[in-house]
């Protein structure tokens, strides 16, 4: 690799639904000058999530929409090269957002965390030990807070963020349900990342009917990173109080124009239960202002990384 010229994958084409390959391309531009403050990165593990359809495609997200022409936003994890940053020196690993490039001149703000473990896959600050695993953990714990004996359900069961949760409300003592598209990612959960039950989503006829089978008490948490139909068959399920983590829309391609379907505010209304979104950038925050919390056991992992 090229220790002058840095590839990047560039937003081509706005794109109509799910991004397509031809969305993207590539192209090379020099290796990055370094500013006061700023510091060089040497990507080696790039990241790619399911929020990033809506941070080239829709107008209602939380970041600004990423323009045509415009290299990939993406979280990295990767080597200091240069540093004219004194929070940083030559060697140190970190993880942010760097993009989907070779290279890219950083400042502190860009960095989620600085990597210290030595004796772990770098990989895994893209997954567990990264932003899957902080989602995963605060919607888990501050979000749904499950208590033992408690059904908590938990969708996209098998991905990053879902496995991650998963783990985490099985560790609480609470019984959890995942839902996940495929035989394979049912057998995962179940024996990868001990589920007490999966139900594959796709192959289901009654969805509504399979959660009733598999959460006889109802479902006391929701774990939603999907929205639309599989929130929808949770909702008639929920028990008195649940508590509902929005994690992500992943079922809808975009939000422009804007989806309707069954509405919750009746059962919400009815079961005095709780929705709440949330990101794990303000949770990043609630982390430094409390104590540091007990320990939540081992979690495996389970994450979508490249190697550059």
């Amino acid at each position: 690799m090229s220790t002058t010229t840095n590839r990047q994958v560039w937003l081509r084409a706005r794109p109509n639904g799910i991004p397509q390959a031809k969305d993207f391309d590539f192209r090379e531009a020099p290796v990055p000058a370094i500013a006061a403050g700023e510091f060089l990165i040497r990507n080696h593990y790039l990241s790619a999530d399911p929020a990033m359809r809506g941070w080239i495609a829709d107008k209602s997200t939380y970041w600004p929409r990423l323009e045509v022409g415009d290299t990939m936003r993406a979280y990295a994890v990767g080597e200091v090269l240069d540093s004219q940053n004194p929070q940083y020196s030559v060697g140190d690993r970190v993880m942010g957002i760097f993009g989907w490039q070779d290279f890219a001149a950083v400042n502190s703000a860009q960095v989620m965390r600085k990597v210290r473990e030595t004796d772990l896959p770098l990989s895994l600050s893209l997954g567990v030990l990264g932003l899957n695993g902080m989602t995963g953990y605060f919607g888990t714990v501050d979000v749904l807070d499950p208590r033992p004996g408690e059904t908590v359900v938990v969708s996209t069961a098998a991905g990053g963020v879902g496995s991650a949760a998963g783990q985490i409300a099985k560790i609480r003592g609470a019984r959890v349900v995942g839902l996940a598209g495929g035989s394979e990612k049912v057998r995962q959960c179940l024996e990868e990342f001990g589920y007490d039950a999966a139900i594959d989503y796709k192959h289901t006829n009654d969805l509504g009917a399979a959660l009733g089978r598999e959460c006889p008490k109802g479902i006391d948490a929701f774990f939603d990173c999907t929205s639309g139909p599989i929130h929808d068959a949770v909702m008639p399920r929920i028990n008195l109080h649940a508590r509902i983590a929005i994690c992500g829309t992943a079922s809808y391609a975009s939000w422009d124009p804007w989806n309707e379907g069954p509405r919750p505010e009746r059962h919400l209304l009815v079961k005095r239960a709780t929705m709440r979104g949330f990101l794990t950038p303000t949770s990043r925050l609630a982390m430094k202002r409390r104590p540091a919390p007990s320990p939540v056991g081992s979690v495996m992992a389970s994450s979508s990384t490249g190697r550059t």
